[in-house]
């Protein structure tokens, strides 16, 4: 009696987990990155070597951190375009520590850079959540507004690897079972997020706001408050990514980070991060950056025209906000009709 009652239970068990995998929106992401790897390790072999898998992976380090504190912020439908300029400000910054004060303990200027990303964030959120105003609108006016401050305060300076302990340029060099430490920093990132999001009832009201804000607000949520904690994370997140790629490049200065919001943006929208809020997850953000900047490596390994790397980026991101608008339009007429039928 036993067997034959646990048999169909099974079955079903089975049947919902395929069902669930095959809605996942990470799924899409994840084989295209598959698909590519493979492809491009046919086409060079080296593209798999040990140093190319590690080159591989902190390439798309800094990525996947900026990418996991942007998805808070895009859940609660808003965006923050101001991440590249505070890992500029926070990497000068780390320069500038470990140039001006001999012999600094590096878990200080790990929480210097952390405390200062989380300030820089927090103004952003209190400007988005006090003046009402569209984050895109205000995040572009504090990324113009970071940066100037950073070429004010770098100026012509630069600090190069040599201005910094060889242990914490070491971050990016030692691997533990074959991961760079850098890198493993992410992973832990991503994994703290992902529980966040799906076990915390303040991460599950994130979505609730990206859905819809209104009802949200109707529901009891605080919405400003946790519209307010995303922006802050993220800042915070962008100020670690600030550390670590003091840590991981030969060089830091007034440039630093210039542009690379817009690849944060992408590697969230690609990786199933709904642009318009309410879905979407850190794990997705991640391997949407691993794709990215794989292709990048890709591309590269095989000779193909820088031009080329940025048109292809730009249809991705096509194709994942069409994709994401079809999904969305499927799910209100599937809802419609079940509503209907009752």
């Amino acid at each position: 009696m036993t067997t034959t009652a646990g048999a169909p239970a099974t079955a079903t068990t089975r049947r919902s987990f395929w069902s669930g995998l095959r809605k996942a929106r990470e799924l899409p992401v994840t084989i295209a990155l598959v698909v590519l790897v493979a492809a491009t390790y046919l086409a060079n072999p080296l593209f798999l070597s040990p140093q190319g898998t590690k080159d591989l992976l902190l390439n798309a380090t800094i990525m996947i951190i900026l990418a996991a504190g942007q998805t808070l912020v895009i859940i609660t439908r808003n965006i923050d375009l101001s991440v590249g300029s505070i890992l500029g400000l926070v990497a000068f910054m780390t320069g500038s520590l470990f140039a001006g004060v001999e012999g600094i303990p590096i878990w200080i200027v790990f929480a210097a850079g952390l405390l200062f990303g989380a300030l820089l964030g927090a103004v952003n959120g209190l400007l988005v959540t006090l003046a009402g105003v569209p984050a895109l609108v205000i995040t572009l006016g504090t990324l113009y507004v970071y940066r100037g401050i950073n070429n004010w305060w770098a100026g012509g300076t630069q600090y190069f690897a040599d201005d910094r302990p060889a242990a914490f340029g070491n971050l990016a060099v030692d691997t533990v079972l074959g991961f760079p430490i850098i890198t493993l920093i992410a992973i832990v990132v991503v994994v703290a997020l992902a529980i966040y999001l799906s076990g915390a009832r303040s991460g599950r009201d994130l979505y609730a706001i990206g859905s819809d804000p209104a009802a949200a607000t109707l529901f009891g949520i605080k919405v400003n408050r946790r519209v307010m904690f995303a922006f802050l994370v993220n800042g915070l997140l962008a100020g670690l990514a600030g550390v670590l790629y003091a840590a991981r490049f030969n060089s830091v200065g007034a440039t630093t980070g210039t542009g690379m919001e817009l690849d944060v943006v992408a590697a969230a929208v690609v990786g199933g991060v709904a642009i318009f809020g309410g879905s979407g997850s850190v794990v997705g953000a991640a391997l949407g950056a691993m794709l990215l900047t794989t292709i990048t490596s890709a591309l590269t390994a095989v000779r193909v025209d820088k031009f080329w790397q940025q048109a292809i980026v730009g249809v991705l991101i096509l194709l994942a906000i069409v994709i994401d608008r079809i999904a969305a339009v499927r799910s209100a007429r599937k809802l419609r009709l079940s509503e209907a039928t009752r």
